[in-house]
């Protein structure tokens, strides 16, 4: 047995079902052992297709999502999703191959610094020199990944090293390492709290049973981020919406007039907190992104454990703000919003994945969540080309029906996974909204700058016979009506539906 076969035996042991990617000639050994394997390799056409598909099987299922490519050309073709991972805290492992050992720090054929490359996108990333080495890296991979989960971890892999046969394994046990030192501090704001708020990220989602018995017992008032949505059921009144820059008029009361702020498992980003509050008490795994006066370290699990609550009579002065949703423009024909509402009211307990663009917007303000991982996107980088990828590692982790709302521009920025949607025959249906244009772009061009629309027109191609060529079935609808009735029916994937919209502008945020 080499190192190659026993880092296949380690992921089959740690619960790996699939991986995503793309063989080459320097992760050859690796891929040799996972063809005798029981894992399922996911052949994508691209290699950010695959790490895009790894992030979209985490979010959705909560499991390690894998991905894997040769030396340098596959690798940095990593580069785009492993950011997008990063910047919103998405555990996946990702694992390239390389070069023998001596090429290192030379010009040789594809041979790259990779590990210096990928070291500011991801929370480690690693270049074991021998086989013992890597056999430690992995297991210390997983078990991060599994306990603290703080974004991507990278293993880079030399050929003569996956090829090695003298090699020492780990059986590692580890503690984490955090810090509950403000718990009491944190006990006495809310001893004394009248007007207490949860702000709930997506590190709270494992929580979400313990949460629910909390606000039923306490009746405390939740906002949450947007990778949070559905940890509390929208439809429940005690869940104000979401705060940050898409924040509803009831969350922003509450944000602005509570006197003790509890968030947990989120990321402070300009986009969640507009400002940084000094009555905000602060729970994450990630040390790094701890902000405000009572900073903890450590699981949500383990502060809930530890703190007591206090019943709260603040929701009914909350509820009495008028919380209605103003859009404009959703009985028009040719709106983008029109159709994504009926959309989303086809499919609402369905993953709804969705891309980078104006149809993101309207997403996120129309989707009502009544579970966790209903929404999907690439909210802190927001790459084009996140939706096609991401919907169909969602499909292959759930086994579900998976629903991609996607604009013109982004969907052609990963369109050839076409064909790995169609070769998996998975139950994602594409709606592809097309103005033929960057909307957002444009939407900014004209009112920030002034300016008359500059390279945003788009002549795209025929998505129809596109997806036909990938043998894929398609339907154009150009108007609400035969959007209804194609609604109706019972649809099942691989499907491309192009629905011809209008040029039309988002709301900004605040």
């Amino acid at each position: 047995m080499n190192v190659a076969d026993k880092f296949v035996e380690i992921l089959e042991e740690e619960g790996i079902e699939h991986v995503f990617g793309i063989p080459g000639e320097q992760i050859m050994p690796l891929y040799r052992a996972l063809s005798a394997s029981g894992i399922d390799h996911i052949l994508t056409r691209h290699e950010q297709a695959a790490a895009h598909a790894a992030d979209g099987y985490t979010r959705s299922s909560g499991k390690i999502g894998v991905c894997i490519a040769t030396a340098s050309p596959g690798a940095l073709n990593f580069t785009m999703a492993l950011a997008t991972a990063f910047k919103d805290n998405v555990p996946i492992l990702v694992i390239t191959g390389d070069n023998e050992l001596k090429y290192r720090n030379t010009d040789h054929f594809q041979t790259l610094p990779q590990v210096e490359i990928f070291k500011n996108i991801t929370r480690a990333s690693y270049n074991p020199l021998n086989g013992t080495e890597a056999m430690y890296v992995l297991r210390a991979s997983i078990f991060e990944l599994k306990n603290n989960p703080k974004g991507p971890i990278h293993i880079n892999l030399s050929k003569d090293v996956l090829l090695e046969e003298e090699f020492k394994d780990f059986d590692l046990c580890y503690l984490c390492e955090d810090d509950l030192s403000n718990i009491s501090k944190a006990q006495e704001l809310i001893d004394s709290s009248k007007r207490p708020l949860l702000i709930l990220g997506a590190g709270a989602i494992s929580e979400k049973n313990t949460i629910e018995t909390i606000l039923d017992k306490f009746h405390i008032p939740v906002t949450t981020t947007f990778h949070a949505k559905g940890i509390i059921s929208e439809e429940n009144e005690l869940n104000l919406g979401m705060v940050g820059i898409r924040q509803t008029p009831r969350a922003k009361y509450a944000f602005e007039n509570a006197d003790c702020i509890i968030a947990l498992g989120l990321k402070a980003s300009e986009r969640t907190l507009p400002k940084i509050p000094n009555n905000l008490i602060h729970v994450n795994i990630n040390r790094d992104v701890l902000v405000g006066d009572y900073p903890i370290h450590g699981k949500v699990s383990d502060f809930l454990a530890e703190i007591n609550f206090r019943h709260t009579e603040w929701i009914g002065e909350i509820l009495k703000i008028d919380d209605a949703l103003e859009i404009e423009g959703l009985d028009k024909d040719r709106s983008p919003q029109a159709a994504i509402k009926r959309i989303l009211e086809r499919f609402p307990d369905n993953i709804v994945v969705s891309d980078a663009g104006s149809h993101t917007t309207w997403t996120t303000l129309l989707k009502k969540s009544l579970k966790p991982r209903q929404l999907l996107f690439s909210g802190g980088l927001a790459p084009m080309g996140y939706g096609l990828p991401a919907a169909i590692g969602a499909s292959i982790a759930t086994g579900e029906k998976v629903i991609l709302i996607n604009g013109d521009g982004d969907f052609q920025m990963n369109l050839q996974e076409l064909a790995t949607l169609r070769q998996n025959n998975l139950d994602v249906i594409v709606f592809i909204l097309n103005n033929s244009e960057y909307g957002i772009i444009r939407q900014w061009q004209e009112q920030f700058y002034g300016m008359k629309p500059y390279q945003v027109k788009l002549e795209n191609p025929d998505f129809i016979k596109l997806a036909s060529s990938y043998s894929v079935d398609g339907v154009r609808i150009d108007n609400l009506q035969d959007l209804d009735y194609l609604l109706e029916k019972d649809l099942t994937g691989p499907l491309v539906v192009e629905i011809i919209v209008e040029s039309e502008d988002i709301p900004l945020p605040e």
